[in-house]
C-alpha cells in the first residue's frame, strides 16, 4: 500500500503572456514574497471573495422585515404542514 503523505499538494500550470508574468513578479518583489507565493494567495483570496458573494444572502429591505416578522412572529401549522410532520415522526421511528 502506497504512503500518503498529508502535507502533499496539487501542481496547476498555466500559461500566461510574458507582460502578465512581469507584472505578477513585479508585484510579488514589491511584497517581498515569492512569484509562486504572490499567485497562490492572491487567487486564493479572489475565490473566496467570489465564493462569499455566491453563498452570501441578500434581501432587499421589504424582505428582509418580512424574513425577520416570520422569524419573531410564526404563522401556525396548517395541516399541510401537520401532515409532513406526521409523515417525517412515522418515518424516522420505523
Amino acid at each position: 500500500m502506497a504512503k500518503t503523505n498529508s502535507s502533499s499538494s496539487a501542481r496547476l500550470e498555466a500559461r500566461v503572456k510574458p507582460e502578465v508574468k512581469a507584472l505578477w513578479q513585479k508585484a510579488a518583489e514589491l511584497e517581498g514574497r515569492t512569484l509562486t507565493d504572490f499567485v497562490i494567495t492572491s487567487v486564493q483570496e479572489a475565490a473566496f471573495k467570489v465564493i462569499e458573494r455566491h453563498e452570501k444572502l441578500k434581501l432587499n429591505r421589504d424582505d428582509s422585515e418580512a424574513f425577520v416578522n416570520a422569524l419573531l412572529n410564526p404563522p401556525q401549522p396548517n395541516e399541510s404542514l401537520k401532515a409532513a410532520a406526521l409523515r417525517y415522526k412515522e418515518t424516522m421511528s420505523d
